[in-house]
C-alpha cells in the first residue's frame, strides 16, 4: 500500500468515528495551525508559523491586500520631501503596547531599523538610509542617502518578515538573536506561562486596541478582536486534526491535508475554502556553499530531472483545481512570470548524464524534510526518490520542522550537521518581484539560507529599483528569472491553492497571505 493511500485509510477512519456533540458557540477559538511554534520572533526567523503568531501580537506602520497598495495601519500618514530624501510617518491616536505604556515614534524607528538588518526587501532601504528616527514622539522620521520611493511598499509587504513593532527596548536586540519577550500592541496579547511548544499556544484579547475604522481586507483595516481567547492546538497528525474538526473539539484547521478535503467539505457543519487566491510556490532551496551544489553544474542535473508533476500530485493529488505547473522563479499569473519549460523537463536519463560530466563522485546528499508539515513532507520524499534516480547518494533525514528550521541555518558540512538541500514555500506576494522576493536575491554570506552569491543578480535587483518606467522594470525582472533559473538558488516545484477548513459555529474567516485572527466571531 502506499504512503498517500495508508493515509488516506487512516484519516477516513478516524473521520468516521462517532462525533462528539460540542457548544455551537464559545468564548475561546481554537486553532490548528500549519506546523509547531518553535521561534517567536518574528524578525529572527521567515518561518511562516512565527510570522502568522506574530499578526496576533503585534501590528504595523503599514499593510497591504491583494492589490499590493500600502495603506497606513498604526500609521496616520505619510508625507516625503521634495528632494524625496526625508520620509515623516506619523502615528495614529490610541496606540499602546500590552504593558500600556505609549508606543512612540522611536519604537516604530527601531523596529523598522532592526527589520532592514534581516529581510531583503529591508536591506535594499537599509541601504539608502541616513537615519532611523523621530521627529517627535507621534513622528517617525526616516533620512535617506538617496531616494526610495518604495519606502512604503517595504513595510508595508503584505506577507511574512514583516516590520513588526515592538518597544525600543526589543527591537535594539541583535537581529540574529531572539527577543527576550512577545511585547506588542496588536489585537491579542501572548499568554507565555501557557505556552507549551509541540502542544499549545494561548492569546488573550488585548482590550484598549483600538482598531482603524476602514473595513479589514488581508492586514489592512479594523484588527477586532471578537473572540476573548485563542487557543492552537499542535496537532501534526492530520487524521487526528480532521477528527478534532469533525468532531468539534477545534473549530478552525488552517492547512487540512488534500486528500481530506472531500469529506471535510461534504460535512454539513465544515467550511472549505480557498485561503490565499493568489496561491503559494513551493521549491526545493540548495546549499550553495557545500558540496554537491556548491557546483553550477551539479544543480542544473538536479533541475533537469525534476518532474513537477510528481510533486503536485504526491503533495495535492488528482485534483488540478488545487495546483499547476509552475516552471518560472516569478509565481505563474503575477506580473513577472516567466515560464522556462525547456529548463525543467523532468528528463532523468539527461540529468544522469549532466551528472557524470559534471564528474560527481558520490558525495553524501542530506536532505532535512519535516514529517510534521503536510505540505512539504512529501516533497522531501520525490526530491530524495529523484535524487536516486539520477545516481547521488543520498540520505533523507526525517524530522520535526522546528529541527529543520534550526538546522537550515547550518553553514557545516553534513558529516558536522549541515545540509544540502530542503523544502519550503511561501504565499505568491512574496515572491512576486525582484525586491520581495529573498529567495532570487545573491547577498551570499548575507543571504537566506542557501547563501546563493551573485553580484549580477545583486546588480539587476539594484537596476530594477532604479528603473525609470515598469517596461523597463519587466525587461529586467525576466533577465533576473532567466539567471536565476540557470544559476538555481533553488528550483521551484510548483505553484498550489490551498483549502482552510473551519466549522460553521465560526464566521468572518478572511482571505489573504495568513490566517488572521481578526474579524472570526461566532457565527
Amino acid at each position: 500500500m502506499k504512503r498517500r493511500d495508508l493515509l488516506k485509510t487512516a484519516a477516513a477512519a478516524a473521520i468516521a468515528a462517532p462525533a462528539v456533540a460540542q457548544p455551537a458557540k464559545t468564548a475561546t477559538l481554537r486553532f490548528v495551525p500549519q506546523a509547531n511554534l518553535t521561534l517567536l520572533d518574528p524578525i529572527l526567523t521567515t518561518a511562516i508559523v512565527t510570522c502568522n503568531h506574530a499578526y496576533h501580537v503585534f501590528d504595523t506602520l503599514y499593510s497591504a491586500g491583494a492589490d499590493g497598495v500600502p495603506k497606513p495601519q498604526m500609521a496616520s500618514g505619510a508625507d516625503v520631501s521634495a528632494d524625496g530624501r526625508t520620509w515623516r510617518i506619523g502615528l495614529r491616536d490610541g496606540l499602546k503596547f500590552h504593558d500600556g505604556s505609549p508606543v512612540l515614534a522611536r519604537d516604530a524607528a527601531a523596529s523598522i531599523a532592526r527589520w532592514a538588518k534581516k529581510e531583503p526587501f529591508g536591506q535594499l532601504l537599509d541601504k539608502a538610509v541616513d537615519s532611523y528616527g523621530s521627529a517627535d514622539d507621534k513622528t517617525v522620521e526616516i533620512k535617506l542617502k538617496k531616494p526610495f520611493p518604495l519606502l512604503l511598499a517595504a513595510i508595508g509587504k503584505p506577507d511574512s518578515s514583516l516590520p513588526f513593532v515592538m518597544p525600543e527596548r526589543l527591537a535594539q536586540t541583535d537581529p540574529n538573536k531572539q527577543v527576550t519577550e512577545m511585547m506588542g500592541s496588536g489585537p491579542y496579547k501572548f499568554v507565555a506561562n501557557e505556552f507549551v511548544t509541540g502542544s499549545r499556544v494561548v492569546y488573550e484579547k488585548n482590550e484598549a486596541y483600538v482598531p482603524r475604522q476602514e473595513a479589514p481586507v488581508w492586514g489592512t483595516g479594523a484588527k477586532i478582536a471578537h473572540f476573548p481567547r485563542i487557543e492552537w492546538r499542535i496537532i501534526p497528525d492530520a487524521a487526528t486534526a480532521a477528527a478534532a474538526l469533525q468532531n468539534g473539539e477545534v473549530d478552525w484547521w488552517e492547512q487540512p491535508l488534500s486528500d481530506l478535503l472531500p469529506t471535510l467539505a461534504r460535512n454539513r457543519d465544515i467550511t472549505v475554502a480557498i485561503d490565499n487566491p493568489q496561491g503559494r510556490l513551493s521549491f526545493v532551496r540548495l546549499n550553495h556553499l557545500q558540496a554537491p551544489f556548491n557546483d553550477v553544474r551539479i544543480r542544473r542535473a538536479l533541475r533537469m530531472a525534476i518532474n513537477q508533476e510528481d510533486y503536485m500530485r504526491a503533495t495535492f493529488g488528482d485534483d488540478q483545481s488545487l495546483w499547476r505547473l509552475c516552471r518560472s522563479t516569478f509565481p505563474c499569473a503575477t506580473p513577472y512570470e516567466t515560464e522556462l519549460p525547456a529548463a525543467m523537463p523532468g528528463d532523468i536519463e539527461a540529468a544522469k548524464k549532466l551528472l557524470r560530466e559534471a564528474g560527481y563522485s558520490g558525495q553524501k546528499v542530506v536532505v532535512i524534510n519535516p514529517t510534521d508539515f503536510a505540505v512539504i513532507h512529501p516533497l522531501g520524499v520525490v526530491t530524495a526518490d529523484t535524487m536516486k534516480k539520477i545516481g547521488m547518494n543520498v540520505e533523507l533525514v526525517e524530522t520535526d520542522w522546528g529541527t529543520v528550521i534550526q538546522r537550515r541555518a547550518s553553514r557545516e558540512t553534513v558529516d558536522k550537521g549541515g545540509w544540502s538541500a530542503f523544502h519550503t514555500y511561501g504565499p505568491a506576494s512574496a515572491y512576486i518581484n525582484p525586491a520581495t522576493s529573498g529567495i532570487i536575491r545573491g547577498q551570499g554570506g548575507a543571504g537566506w539560507f542557501g547563501w546563493w552569491e551573485s553580484g549580477k543578480a545583486e546588480q539587476l535587483v539594484q537596476d530594477w529599483l532604479d528603473a525609470p518606467d515598469p517596461a523597463r522594470q519587466k525587461v529586467l525582472a525576466q533577465e533576473l528569472a532567466t539567471l536565476a533559473m540557470d544559476e538555481l538558488p533553488f528550483i521551484p516545484v510548483g505553484q498550489w491553492f490551498g483549502k482552510t477548513a473551519y466549522r460553521k459555529s465560526i464566521t468572518g474567516v478572511m482571505q489573504g497571505a495568513a490566517p488572521y485572527p481578526w474579524n472570526v466571531r461566532p457565527a
